[in-house]
C-alpha cells in the first residue's frame, strides 16, 4: 500500500509528459494545418489528415462523395453531385433514346403488365404483346414478390446488342422470350391530337434532345388537320434542355422578341431573342401549368406570357430558374453547378427563394391555401403566375374514389378487362370507334363488381352520384390506353374531367 503514492506519482509524470507531448504535437499540427476559408485548402487538408491518421482504413470514394455532396448542399438546392450510375441515368432520360427492350408497362397488382410495345423495337420484333405479364427477367422472379419498379427497369435495360431473357405469362401459358436489346427512342410528347375542328392539344412531358423535332412533326400534322389554336400542356413537365425551350418559344414569337435572359456573378447578362421564322406565329395559344412545371417549362411559359403571345392557365409553377453548368470527371461522375439565374423578358426572376423547407415548399402551398385562392399567389414567391387561375377541385375526392386510387383499383380493372377483350381492343385505331366501343361496354357494372370483389370497396348512392363521372372517366381512359391509340386515347378521354383544360377551352371561346 505504501508504494502506491510513488507509483501514482510516476504515472502522473508519465501521463503528464504524454499530455505535454500531445499538446506540443497538437500545436505543431495546428500551425501546420492553418488555412483560410477563402483559399479552399481546408477541405483538402482535412481529407488528407483523415487519410493519414484515421483509426481504420478509409473508403476514399465514399468519403469524397459525401464531402462533395455536403459542400454543394451549402450552395443551393440544385447544385448537385451525381455518381456515375446516377449521372448516366439522368442523361439517358433526356437523350431522346436509351438502350433496352422497347416496352411500356404498369404494375397494377404486383406484376408488370405490358401496356405498349414500341413499334420497330426489339420486343415487337420478337413477339411481346400488350397485356403480357412479365414474370421473370433472366432468372430473377419479379412478379408477385413486391419487386421495386425502378429495379425492374434497370434489369430490362442494358447495352444495345446484349441479350436478356424475359419470361411472360400469356393466357395461362408461360412463354420465354430471348430479346436482343436495341436503341429505343424516347418520346417527350405524350400525345398530340385535335379536340375539335380547329383546336389541337399537345402534352409535353419533358424537354429532351428530340423535343423540338417531335414538336415540329406533331405541330405540322395538327396544322394539316386544320389547327388554328393550340392547347399546350406543360403540367408536371420538370424541364430539361434549355435549347429546346428556346426553339419552342421561337416557334411562336415574332422576330426580335425577347425569350429569356441569364445573369450571374461570374456570368455576364446574355439575351436570347426570336428569329421570326417560327411556323405558329398566328395560332392562338393556351399554355397549361401547375406546381410541377419547372425549369425549361417556366422559361417557355414566361416568354410567351411576357410577350402577350399566350394565355397561361392553371396554378403557379414550381420556381426553378437556375442556369447549371455540367462538370464531368473521368470516373463517370459529374457535377451540375449553378452559374446564373433565368429572367423572363420583363425581368422577373423565375427562381423561387431558398428556404429551410425548400424541398417541401410545394406541399406548403396546400397549407397556405394557394391552391384554392388566387390571392395567395405572390410574384416574390417565384415561378410563373398564371393569367387564369384554376383552383384545385377537392369535391370529387370522396372515400370510394380515394380508396380506389390508393389501391390502383381502376388500373387493375383495366388490365383485367383487357385480358377478357384483347381481340377487340387491340384492333381499334380510331378514336371515335374507341368511344363507341367503350359506350357499349358494361364498364360501370363490371368495375363496381371488381372493386367489391377484389378490394371490398362499395360506394353508397350519394358517393357514387358525385364520384361516378370522375371515376368512370378514369376507367375509360385506362381501358382505352390498351387500344392501338395508347396514350393518345388516355389523355383525350381524360380531358373530359380536366378542369384546367376546360377553363382553357372557355378562354379560347371568348
Amino acid at each position: 500500500m505504501k508504494h502506491y503514492p510513488i507509483i501514482t506519482a510516476l504515472l502522473g509524470v508519465v501521463i503528464g509528459a504524454g499530455l505535454m507531448l500531445t499538446i506540443q504535437k497538437y500545436n505543431e499540427n495546428r500551425r501546420m494545418l492553418r488555412a483560410q476559408y477563402s483559399d479552399w485548402r481546408k477541405l483538402n487538408l482535412i481529407l488528407k489528415s483523415v487519410d493519414e491518421n484515421y483509426v481504420d482504413s478509409v473508403d476514399r470514394e465514399k468519403v469524397s462523395d459525401a464531402a462533395i455532396v455536403a459542400a454543394l448542399a451549402a450552395l443551393d438546392p440544385h447544385s448537385i453531385y451525381m455518381p456515375p450510375a446516377q449521372l448516366e441515368a439522368s442523361e439517358s432520360d433526356l437523350a431522346g433514346q436509351f438502350d433496352g427492350i422497347g416496352i411500356q408497362f404498369n404494375v397494377p397488382n404486383d406484376t408488370a403488365v405490358v401496356i405498349e410495345v414500341i413499334p420497330g423495337g426489339p420486343s415487337e420484333k420478337i413477339g411481346l404483346r400488350p397485356g403480357d405479364r412479365i414474370l421473370k427477367v433472366d432468372e430473377k422472379v419479379i412478379a408477385g414478390v413486391k419487386f421495386p419498379q425502378d429495379s425492374m427497369v434497370r434489369r430490362m435495360k442494358g447495352k444495345a446488342g446484349s441479350k436478356v431473357l424475359i419470361t411472360v405469362g400469356r393466357e395461362g401459358e408461360t412463354i420465354p422470350f430471348e430479346i436482343t436489346r436495341g436503341r429505343i427512342p424516347m418520346h417527350s410528347i405524350d400525345a398530340a391530337f385535335m379536340v375539335n375542328d380547329t383546336t389541337g392539344y399537345m402534352r409535353i412531358s419533358k424537354f429532351a434532345m428530340t423535343t423540338y423535332q417531335e414538336f415540329l412533326s406533331a405541330g405540322l400534322e395538327l396544322k394539316a388537320a386544320g389547327m388554328k389554336a393550340l392547347v399546350m400542356d406543360l403540367r408536371d413537365n420538370s424541364g430539361g434542355f434549355f435549347d429546346q425551350a428556346l426553339l419552342l418559344a421561337n416557334t411562336f414569337l415574332l422576330k426580335g422578341a425577347q425569350i429569356v435572359y441569364t445573369e450571374g456573378l461570374h456570368s455576364k447578362r446574355e439575351d436570347y431573342k426570336a428569329d421570326g421564322k417560327g411556323f405558329l406565329q398566328d395560332d392562338r395559344l393556351m399554355v397549361l401549368i401547375n406546381d410541377g412545371s419547372a425549369s425549361s417549362s417556366e422559361i417557355l411559359a414566361g416568354a410567351l406570357q411576357d410577350n402577350g403571345r399566350a394565355t397561361i392557365v392553371g396554378r403557379r409553377s414550381f420556381g426553378k430558374g437556375l442556369v447549371q453548368k455540367p462538370v464531368y470527371f473521368t470516373d463517370g461522375s459529374g457535377v451540375r453547378l449553378t452559374i446564373a439565374r433565368f429572367y423572363t423578358p420583363s425581368g422577373r426572376c423565375i427562381q423561387k427563394p431558398y428556404s429551410d423547407d425548400y424541398n417541401y415548399e410545394v406541399f406548403e402551398r396546400y397549407n397556405s391555401m394557394e391552391l384554392v385562392n388566387a390571392d395567395s399567389m405572390k410574384l416574390e414567391k417565384g415561378g410563373i403566375l398564371p393569367d387564369v387561375f384554376v383552383p384545385i377541385d377537392t369535391t370529387k375526392v370522396g372515400p370510394f374514389y380515394a380508396n380506389c386510387n390508393r389501391k390502383a383499383t381502376a388500373m387493375r380493372f383495366a388490365s383485367a378487362f383487357f385480358d377478357r377483350h384483347k381481340a377487340q381492343l387491340s384492333d381499334i385505331d380510331d378514336y371515335q370507334a374507341l368511344l363507341a366501343y367503350l359506350d357499349k361496354a358494361p364498364l360501370e357494372s363490371e368495375f363496381l363488381a371488381f372493386a367489391k370483389a377484389k378490394d371490398g370497396l362499395v360506394p353508397n348512392n350519394s358517393e357514387w352520384a358525385v364520384e361516378k363521372p370522375y371515376m368512370m372517366t378514369q376507367v375509360r381512359a385506362l381501358v382505352g390506353r390498351y387500344s392501338k391509340l395508347g396514350d393518345k386515347a388516355f389523355y383525350h378521354i381524360y380531358l373530359a374531367i380536366d378542369d384546367v383544360y376546360d377553363r382553357a377551352m372557355k378562354e379560347l371561346q371568348k
